[in-house]
């Protein structure tokens, strides 16, 4: 097959050089290649200003990343094979780092597949094609999971709001085998049902696997609050972690179902009980009834999804973690996380330190955590590192 051409402008050919995978559509010499007549999706060589190939990447001329690059080599496309090699140094790493397949398999430009997720429920993979590019690969990409790993069941999560923007149909649908539900999935010893078809993204969240395993370790007669708690991920494994008691708060009754499952199924339903609102209301309404916690998560969805959501975003943090210290008592465990990539690390500190001193406390950080080994960094694209979390010693004198 042959491949167009999309030619860089001069020395716009830096970022590729030091590894990054994407090129924005003010970079592209359209006068020699004119992106728009290039098609979403399609699969073209990128040259350098002098003409030298850099090597092969799918475009969409309608998005400001207008290319991602799958290869380094001009000959090698994203076919079925590249995949199949690509999937196979993805389970390689998942393997060597987790002795059940219960882990996100393929972590977009993290795994050198941008645009592409998949998290594995044992025999069950659930599948995300965030861009055109992979959603024009599909058939070949289910080849290439047949052959690596022959799944029963395969999931499409095509809901996503990265599809949007690409300009690419919502949906979801089951294009191997059935989903009965519940899918069963195991992290940290426990047991847990993932809403695979209805639930938030793929139906549970493998990144923060490393950092409710810190925290179950200080949890043991303790009454824990979980804020945000979707279908327990936190709050369960506390309990199965010898919490005395753990209340687990969400906006979605159906979330809240799953918890009350997700703590039955592991013989832990009198040490958790659940309270359907908003996290913002619910910690109010605790303060008002006198509740106090020794420990409390702080697991919220992004407060920042864009870079001009950041001021409002930050605010947001700020209250939720100062409504959150208000309910710790004289000596508690603040568990604070976020998802927002455009949040930096030190400004959740800041957020954090200045929550703690506006209570009149004092804070230790005893733990600065992030995604799991899973949800692999790529080193040259700082936007693949975007999970945060601290756990702070609250005090008073």
């Amino acid at each position: 097959m042959t491949l167009s051409s999309l030619r860089l402008k001069k020395h716009a050919d830096r970022r590729l050089k030091v590894g990054h995978l994407w090129l924005y559509s003010n970079e592209i010499d359209t006068d020699a290649t004119p992106l728009k007549a290039l098609e979403p999706g399609q699969q073209v060589v990128i040259e350098a200003a002098n003409g030298k190939a850099l090597g092969v990447a799918y475009v969409n001329p309608n998005s400001l990343i207008c290319a991602r690059l799958v290869s380094r080599e001009p000959k090698q496309g994203l076919d079925r094979s590249l995949l199949v090699h690509r999937l196979n140094q993805a389970l390689a790493l998942r393997e060597r780092l987790f002795a059940a397949p219960y882990y996100r398999l393929v972590h977009g430009e993290g795994d050198l597949l941008p645009g592409l997720v998949i998290d594995r429920f044992g025999d069950t993979l659930v599948v995300q094609l965030n861009t055109a590019g992979m959603q024009a690969v599909l058939p070949e990409l289910l080849d290439a999971l047949d052959k690596v790993l022959a799944p029963t069941t395969v999931v499409l999560r095509n809901d996503t709001s990265g599809r949007r923007q690409e300009g690419l149909e919502l949906g979801v649908e089951v294009v191997k085998g059935a989903v009965s539900e519940p899918v069963l999935l195991e992290e940290n010893g426990v047991q847990f049902t993932a809403p695979v078809l209805d639930g938030q993204k793929t139906g549970w969240f493998y990144d923060h696997r490393v950092n409710r395993a810190w925290l179950n370790q200080f949890v043991a007669g303790k009454r824990v609050l979980d804020l945000f708690s979707y279908v327990g991920g936190w709050g369960v494994q506390a309990a199965a972690s010898g919490a005395s008691e753990v209340l687990c708060v969400d906006s979605s009754a159906a979330a809240l179902e799953r918890v009350a499952e997700n703590a039955a199924l592991n013989g832990l339903h009198e040490q958790v009980s659940v309270g359907e609102g908003d996290a913002f209301e619910a910690l109010a309404a605790l303060k008002a009834d006198g509740e106090e916690f020794d420990v409390v998560i702080l697991d919220p969805p992004a407060f920042i999804k864009k870079r001009k959501d950041i001021p409002n975003g930050e605010r947001a943090y700020g209250k939720l973690n100062r409504d959150a210290i208000r309910l710790l008592g004289r000596d508690g465990l603040l568990l604070s996380a976020s998802c927002s990539m455009h949040l930096a690390p030190e400004r959740l500190m800041d957020v954090v330190r200045g929550a703690v001193r506006h209570q009149d406390r004092h804070g230790q950080v005893i733990f600065q955590g992030h995604q799991g080994p899973d949800h692999p960094v790529h080193p040259a694209i700082p936007e693949t590192s975007y999970l945060k979390a601290l756990g702070v010693r609250v005090f008073r004198d």
